[in-house]
């Protein structure tokens, strides 16, 4: 099923994502926390791939695994960066065989020299979009950035750029992790005064592991607050206090999100389904369907 039409009958949508397996550890570790998650029932799951596409086949046998075997309706991220058209209608069609209907479209980091010298035709997600959308053949996700994209100048810039990539054909947005739930109604009502009436579904990293998330944080461009900044400071090496604290303060803020509009919640699972579980299931009912 695609995306758009799971959207015509669910307000909210709940949805995971993962990344491929690097070895046999990993698929071991990936099986369980796949099955756990299973249990809350996702509206879909996306399955991501490192940049430059370095492990797109991995990724792909993923998407195809719990899309077909599993039945989970899944969702496959490609990137464009580095790519030609020809392996991009080739990389779509091998989509479409194996009946994968959506698609969260990127366009992957660029390399540590930027964009000069790359053999690719296309530079943005804009560019791959109207591609995909002109086979009607798949749902397609494109990303939001709640504090700005690093390359934008500004907010406004930055939604012009989402507008753009709504308008080439992308069907709904999932934003970056962010930790002030501020910056996104800000995000949304910047969107909607800009006539973007799509979904915009709030990607949520819960803080397990700071130093892991503060790496990640700095490499976005995404900010933590100072108020949380100082919950974890002190206790970054006790990973039991640690957990406690990332968990409440996910809760608290996947339930701040859903009371006041937020159309679901798209979790940044990391591969663990613990804290995952843990969070959903600390949602009071009522706002979680």
């Amino acid at each position: 099923m695609r995306i758009s039409e799971i959207f015509e009958y669910h307000n909210k949508t709940f949805s995971f994502e993962f990344f491929p397996p690097r070895n046999y550890q990993s698929i071991l570790e990936l099986g369980i926390n796949v099955g756990q998650l299973l249990k809350l029932s996702p509206s879909f799951v996306s399955v991501t791939y490192g940049a430059g596409g370095s492990t797109q086949e991995l990724s792909f046998d993923l998407v195809d695994y719990i899309q077909n075997k599993i039945g989970l309706t899944t969702m496959a991220h490609y990137t464009c960066i580095n790519a030609n058209k020809s392996k991009v209608e080739q990389d779509l069609e091998y989509l479409i065989v194996r009946k994968i209907e959506n698609l969260m479209l990127l366009r992957g980091d660029l390399p540590a020299e930027g964009s000069d010298g790359l053999d690719s035709d296309f530079l943005h997600a804009s560019d791959l979009i109207p591609i995909a959308r002109s086979l009607d053949a798949f749902s397609i996700g494109a990303a939001g950035y709640p504090e700005g994209h690093q390359e934008s100048r500004n907010m406004d810039e930055d939604v012009k750029w989402m507008k753009y990539k709504i308008d080439q054909g992308a069907d709904f947005i999932i934003t970056q992790m962010f930790f002030d739930n501020d910056l996104y109604f800000d995000f949304v009502e910047r969107a909607r005064k800009a006539n973007i009436t799509k979904r915009i579904i709030p990607g949520i990293m819960p803080i397990t592991n700071y130093k892991q998330i503060n790496k990640f944080t700095k490499m976005s461009g995404a900010t933590i607050p100072d108020a949380i900044v100082q919950k974890f400071e002190p206790v970054q090496d006790d990973p039991k206090t640690m957990y406690r604290i990332g968990v409440e303060l996910a809760i608290e803020q996947c339930i701040d999100l859903l009371k006041r509009g937020a159309p679901g919640l798209h979790f940044y699972t990391l591969n663990k389904s613990r804290a995952t579980v843990d969070i959903y299931s600390s949602i009071p009912h009522g706002l979680s369907t």
